[in-house]
């Protein structure tokens, strides 16, 4: 019998195969009946971001759990089937390389400099010691007037050195995707002066071994005197040129539409770009993508999807489309209500994050009572019968923290900070606030307040930035410049306005003009 077979050598294709054919086509039958039931009837397709969960931060069962800190969530997501093509590929590659030689750029421009500024210090002390090296014997004797020469020549260069120091060899605040124009003029106008220099010392001097060592020494303090005046021009290209306000910019953040207005002067587009990128981290809130989001009540609701199809006879249409005609007609009040219902939802949260940070700020004023910073007095003045433990601000921090610890997870999930406060940061944070005696109100400051998008910044993440523009990135801002900074989750849109011109006339007021005499009526009591 089919049911008694066993999975022997010679019996198991004879009753073990047949059952299991069985329960196969039994199976693809249901499946297939399924199948066609679900095309027949009425069907709903939900197409959901990828980085978005599918449990809705705003439900009961996410709020009301019990779970540790730092618990996991698990989000489920369609099936993605991702394919890579040839095109794909080459584009990796392309990318890869674009990064490769940017990584080069970034180095050899600072490279270059730094020995064009070391050939250009040393060369006047090569002038005046290649004649004392090749032909010192046969050189005129020189005094005092070139020992006053050396001294201005020491000070001259060292206040180069200096200032040099001071201009040039400092860290890169970005890395420019093309070269700076201004330094490229300035680091060509120091080779020619200095390739010059050299070319007409090798002949004047080299050559005929020049004897006048007086001459030889004032053409090398020509040299430095040459050199401070191309730094002096560096200063007010690079630093003094732009300091005067040109140009309003109109920082657009494209996901939440938070702007900010900023005052430039004359910059290129990649300069701004990166100065636009400084004022970003320090002035505009972090970016949470967990509160763009509408309700799931809202977004998911099937509002008009009714497709009605009659399957009976002529003489039943009439009850078939009444019923449409209803559903229809409901759907389309549901949908006209949508505004309400979001409107309670935004109550209802505005209500529960009052609520629970009403319980945060009680928890953590709690808290704090009972810690105190110990004095050497107190080691006198303790019982022996109830000994105080000493603690360092870790431990008080650890301790301190388990009373508040459900108030402030709740707090931040109500609030969709979850994400930007670890239970190890929020503890350095109280160790902090400890150790230099602050309030719980200043413990507090960081998780009520949303803080700027660099005190959320992660050393990996959010410094890679695109530039787009139509201009070449290299030319000076004008009117009517739109460019944008592309990151992968959110850009920038800067808008480029000139200041306008402001004409000021002037009106000259004599003072002894102020001069004031009171009305009397006859209804006025004085």
């Amino acid at each position: 019998m089919d049911n008694e077979s066993t999975y022997s050598g010679y019996s198991y294709k004879s009753s073990h195969s047949r059952s299991s054919r069985k329960h196969r086509e039994r199976r693809d039958r249901h499946r297939s009946k399924n199948r066609d039931g679900s095309i027949r009837g009425e069907k709903s397709v939900v197409i959901q971001a990828p980085g978005e969960s599918l449990l809705d931060a705003d439900s009961p069962r996410e709020d009301d759990r019990d779970d540790n800190w730092g618990e996991t969530t698990t989000v489920v997501t369609g099936t993605s089937v991702d394919s890579i093509s040839n095109e794909d590929l080459t584009q990796l590659s392309k990318d890869s390389d674009d990064s490769s030689a940017l990584e080069c750029r970034r180095y050899i421009s600072p490279a270059l400099g730094a020995i064009l500024g070391f050939v250009s210090l040393i060369t006047p002390l090569a002038f005046l010691a290649l004649p004392q090296l090749l032909w010192r014997d046969s050189l005129d004797p020189c005094g005092t007037p070139c020992e006053g020469l050396y001294i201005s020549l020491a000070f001259k260069l060292l206040i180069l050195l200096i200032s040099t120091w001071a201009l040039f060899l400092r860290p890169p605040r970005a890395a420019l995707p093309r070269f700076f124009v201004f330094r490229c003029l300035l680091l060509a106008l120091v080779f020619l002066f200095v390739a010059s220099y050299w070319l007409f010392y090798g002949v004047r001097v080299l050559e005929p071994r020049e004897t006048d060592y007086r001459g030889i020494v004032g053409y090398a303090a020509s040299l430095v005197d040459a050199l401070l005046f191309i730094q002096y021009l560096a200063l007010v290209l690079l630093e003094v040129r732009h300091l005067q306000p040109a140009f309003s910019l109109k920082v657009v953040r494209s996901t939440d539409g938070v702007s900010r207005f900023y005052n430039v002067g004359h910059l290129s587009i990649q300069r701004a770009a990166a100065w636009v990128l400084d004022q970003y981290y320090s002035d505009f809130p972090v970016y949470n993508p967990a509160l763009l989001n509408l309700p799931k009540s809202i977004l998911t609701k099937k509002m008009s999807a009714f497709k009605v199809y009659n399957l009976g006879e002529d003489n039943s249409t009439n009850n078939s489309t009444g019923q449409s005609r209803a559903m229809i007609a409901a759907a389309a009040r549901r949908r006209d209500n949508s505004h309400n219902e979001y409107y309670y939802e935004e109550a209802e949260v505005e209500r529960k994050v009052r609520k629970r940070k009403a319980r945060l700020v009680v928890a953590v004023e709690e808290a704090f009572t009972h810690i105190k910073r110990h004095q050497q007095e107190d080691a006198v003045t303790s019982s022996p019968k109830h000994p105080r433990e000493v603690m360092d601000p870790r431990e008080a921090a650890q301790a301190i923290f388990a009373p508040m610890a459900r108030a402030m997870q709740k707090y931040l999930r109500a609030t969709r900070q979850q994400t930007y406060h670890s239970m190890e940061s929020i503890i350095s944070h109280l160790q902090f606030c400890i150790t230099h005696n602050m309030t719980p109100k200043a413990f507090l400051e960081r998780y009520l307040v949303p803080g700027p998008t660099l005190q959320y910044l992660d050393s990996n993440k959010g410094r890679q930035w695109t530039l787009v523009s139509e201009e070449p990135v290299t030319a000076s801002l004008r009117q009517g410049h739109v460019f944008s900074l592309r990151r992968l989750d959110l850009s920038l849109i800067v808008t480029v306005t000139p200041l306008p011109f402001l004409h000021i006339a002037e009106e000259f007021i004599d003072p002894k003009s102020h001069k004031f005499v009171m009305k009397l009526q006859s209804e006025t009591s004085v």
